[in-house]
Formats: C-alpha cells, sequence, structure tokens
C-alpha cells in the first residue's frame, strides 16, 4: 500500500525542483513513486495542476501501437491504427489512478498565492538517504496518510534541516 505525501513550498517552483529529485531517486532505487503531482497557485490565485504522466495520450499512443499492428494482420492499417488510439485515449481518460485531482485542487485552494505543493503516492523508501536529499528544500507538510508520529517526525526534519514556511 502506498503512503500519500502532500507538502507546500513558499515560491511556485520548489514543488517541482522536489518533484524532480524525487524523480532522480528513483532512478537510483532509493524512492519507489506511484504517482507524483504539483499544484502551483499563481499570483492571481488561479491553480494549476502538473501531472507526472498523462494517462490520455499514454493510452493513445500504446493503443495506436496496438491497433497498428492488428489492422496490419487484417490489411486495415489506418483503420486499426485509429480505432486503436481513441480506444487508447478513451481508457486513458476514464483511468485515473494516483492522487485524486478534485482533493489536489481542493487542497491547493488552501495555499497562498505564488506557491506550490508537492502530491506523492511512495510505494517504497529509503528513509534517511530520502529525506537527506529532500529535507534542505523545507516544506509544511498539508496532509499525510502516515502515522501521527511519523507526520510530526517528517516537519520536523523538513523545519529543522530546510527552510521553513512563516
Amino acid at each position: 500500500m502506498s503512503d500519500l505525501i502532500a507538502i507546500a513550498y513558499d515560491d511556485e517552483f520548489k514543488a517541482e525542483e522536489v518533484r524532480l529529485t524525487l524523480a532522480k531517486l528513483q532512478k537510483e532505487h532509493l524512492i519507489e513513486l506511484e504517482d507524483a503531482a504539483v499544484v502551483v497557485k499563481d499570483k492571481n490565485g488561479k491553480i494549476k495542476l502538473k501531472q507526472a504522466v498523462n494517462l490520455t495520450s499514454t493510452g493513445a499512443v500504446s493503443g495506436g501501437f496496438w491497433g497498428l499492428l492488428i489492422g496490419t494482420l487484417f490489411f486495415v492499417p489506418l483503420v486499426g491504427a485509429a480505432v486503436g488510439a481513441a480506444t487508447g485515449a478513451l481508457g486513458g481518460a476514464l483511468t485515473d489512478i494516483g492522487v485524486d485531482d478534485d482533493f489536489m485542487r481542493e487542497l491547493g485552494e488552501t495555499l497562498q498565492p505564488e506557491t506550490s505543493a508537492l502530491f506523492v503516492l511512495v510505494r517504497q523508501v529509503t528513509p534517511d538517504k530520502v529525506l537527506d536529499e529532500v529535507a534542505p528544500f523545507g516544506g509544511k507538510v498539508l496532509r499525510t496518510s502516515l502515522s501521527k508520529d511519523q507526520e510530526e517526525e517528517l516537519q520536523e526534519i523538513l523545519t529543522n534541516r530546510g527552510i521553513s514556511l512563516s
């Protein structure tokens, strides 16, 4: 089971920096993410969601590939590719895995203008090594599925080793 962690940052770019740091750590097999998304609240108060993976386009590409392959077998490659792409896109649009978009928007509304938040679903982690990398960014824990003690410990690490939010 994955753990949800949502952390707010004091500028529009810091959450994306942390997400990129986590992606690097994932390549080093120090963390396994199920999902990672960034919410930015701009100076006008508009909320923007930045998903790590767009499932609709991924579905269309894979559907198009399989449609083309099957279409070629039955001598109708263009029709097969079109049907496969449409089916893949529809499947991707209807399959929203990861952190719920409405939840992220709702929590994003609580942010101050010109700030951001990172939402991650963590499957596995090597806590000490990952925390050493992300703690310097600071942040304020907004919500987690961690135990109360783990959540308090995470906030303490982010506050003491990083730049805390006021």
